[in-house]
């Protein structure tokens, strides 16, 4: 077995690996990433993304801006529809000019990577078998098999497990003795399609409607992603595509908005679920983005989550290689925890109030209009949205 060292080994190459090797990197500090997906699949992989104003200030800020100002769509606000009547979020006039910006996350990989190999980061793609072992002590390492079918180790002083929501890493903090899982699983999914078409909208809607929940967001000037609440066990074979434009139509059009059609290339079925662990840490071993936790789409929050997470464990880490200082890793859970939840309740009460439920005999979608009635008439309510949507402080 080849062996290696490095200060920080880091289990996953999605955002929150990616985004913590490179900040690491910024404060002088070594790490390896261990993904085991091919760089290909990793690009190739299709994801929707809205990002907060922080992570794009943070990404302009520490050189990944160039194709994100170059090519990225900035929303300023956003509309919430029901009754037939669109009611608009205005961001920047509510958050002093703060915005979102809609770049698909595996642009934000294709940026991330780009910049880690051109500083001569060290990125293992394709790794099989990867394994934490002695977390708990001051010498924590990793064995794998790299894509080349040997066994390799590599020795680290911290480890980060940024594995996504299929992680190993999370199953090493015991559970029930010092972990605790937190989850939700939602009576709905979404269906969603990429469709060859024209904006249908210059800002994303929210539509609440009597048949159910419906999401019109934009891709490209010419590539554009919707979304219909579904039940969870439906099936992408039941919906031809004059059956999904007629249930855009029926949910969205109405009094200035117009759902326009084009040539729908790929449809898929998203499950709704709530999940948080805590403690996001256990002996050198430290969690981060959805390793740690997932939340439902309504609200966008996903990836910026994991970027929140790794601005902070970035910062802890830094403290502790230059002055042997715990005291911020050891309060890693402690200080990110909090937005964590906050994220969790904003995400939840987004999707509560826009998507019907299955058991609704009609009072449930009259209280949600109501209260979308209180929350769109009254500048408190529309504020408290757009903070939420464009993001609170990273710490």
């Amino acid at each position: 077995m080849s062996s290696s060292r490095t200060q920080v080994g880091i289990v996953g190459g999605g955002p929150a690996g990616l985004m913590l090797s490179h900040l690491l990197h910024l404060k002088g500090i070594d790490s390896v990433v261990l993904e085991c997906r091919t760089r290909a699949e990793v690009e190739g992989t299709i994801r929707a993304g809205v990002l907060e104003q922080n992570t794009v200030d943070l990404m302009v800020e520490t050189g990944l801006g160039d194709r994100l100002t170059r090519e990225g769509l900035e929303h300023h606000g956003i509309e919430l529809r029901f009754g037939g009547r669109g009611h608009r979020i205005a961001f920047d006039e509510l958050t002093d000019g703060r915005a979102v910006t809609v770049y698909p996350q595996h642009e934000v990989l294709k940026d991330l990577i780009a910049r880690r190999l051109a500083d001569g980061g060290d990125i293992r793609f394709g790794v099989s078998d990867a394994k934490v072992h002695d977390h708990e002590s001051d010498r924590p390492s990793i064995t794998f098999v790299d894509s080349d079918g040997n066994d390799q180790k590599l020795e680290c002083a911290l480890v980060a497990g940024c594995d996504g929501s299929r992680t190993q890493t999370r199953k090493l903090i015991p559970e029930p003795s010092i972990r605790t899982d937190h989850f939700r699983q939602y009576p709905f999914a979404w269906f969603g399609i990429l469709a060859e078409a024209p904006p249908s909208s210059e800002e994303l809607i929210y539509a609440n409607h009597e048949r159910g929940f419906a999401l019109i967001s934009t891709r490209t000037p010419e590539v554009q992603r919707h979304y219909l609440q579904v039940d969870p066990d439906d099936s992408v074979d039941n919906w031809s595509d004059d059956r999904i434009w007629d249930e855009l139509h029926m949910r969205v059009d109405g009094e200035g908005a117009e759902i326009k059609d084009g040539r729908i290339f790929q449809k898929s079925i998203l499950q709704f679920r709530s999940f948080v662990c805590e403690p996001m840490q256990h002996g050198n071993l430290y969690l981060a983005g959805d390793a740690a936790h997932t939340v439902p789409p309504t609200g966008a929050k996903g990836m910026n989550l994991a970027i929140a997470d790794v601005y902070a464990l970035a910062k802890a880490m830094d403290s502790f290689f230059t002055s042997s200082d715990r005291k911020m890793l050891d309060g890693y859970t402690e200080t990110v925890l909090p937005r964590v939840w906050r994220t969790q309740h904003f995400s939840w009460w987004m999707s509560s109030m826009l998507h019907r439920l299955p058991d609704d005999s009609g009072f449930g979608h009259r209280r949600q209009l109501a209260e979308l009635d209180m929350v769109t008439r009254s500048v408190a309510g529309r504020t408290l949205i757009a903070e939420n949507y464009v993001g609170t402080p990273l710490i």
